[in-house]
């Protein structure tokens, strides 16, 4: 067999595809290579968004909006001072996009306009945090990404 430039071209696309096809294959089936979505329902979640970007409008609204702050003990929530506690309701979601294992929601419970989420539940790293919470029946929400 005469190895021509014609032959060269055609063994580098088979081998090119080759290489290729061996790592397509290797990170779809390997176990280690992990392919998580970013939520489990995340449909349901999308029929939900018109609510979310209406709950970010009334917080866009409130004199005072959430605020958080770092601190030794983790970080401190602080809601709004004008609004009363006691009809303050909801959850605070922690997710974090390198590893769904950490992610976590804490119900709100207030004793004061401030919320702890402890040091020992927090990793260094990127948190996003959303904090859906209900005052006097109305829905609020807050989306920000923290670095901790």
């Amino acid at each position: 067999m005469k190895f021509n430039w014609g032959t060269g071209i055609v063994l580098a696309f088979i081998g090119f595809i080759s290489f290729i096809m061996y790592f397509v294959i290797t990170m779809s089936t390997n176990e280690k290579y992990n392919h998580d979505l970013v939520t489990e329902d995340y449909y349901k979640q999308e029929l939900q968004l018109q609510n979310n970007i209406d709950s970010e409008q009334n917080s866009k609204k409130l004199k005072e909006d959430i605020t958080w702050e770092k601190s030794e003990e983790g970080i401190t929530i602080t809601f709004p001072k004008d609004l009363d506690i006691s009809n303050i309701t909801g959850k605070v979601f922690l997710y974090r996009p390198s590893n769904k294992q950490f992610d976590f929601e804490t119900p709100i419970s207030l004793s004061n306009h401030n919320l702890l989420i402890p040091d020992n539940r927090l990793l260094d790293g990127r948190w996003n945090i959303i904090i859906d919470w209900q005052y006097n029946k109305i829905p609020y929400r807050y989306k920000k990404e923290i670095i901790y």
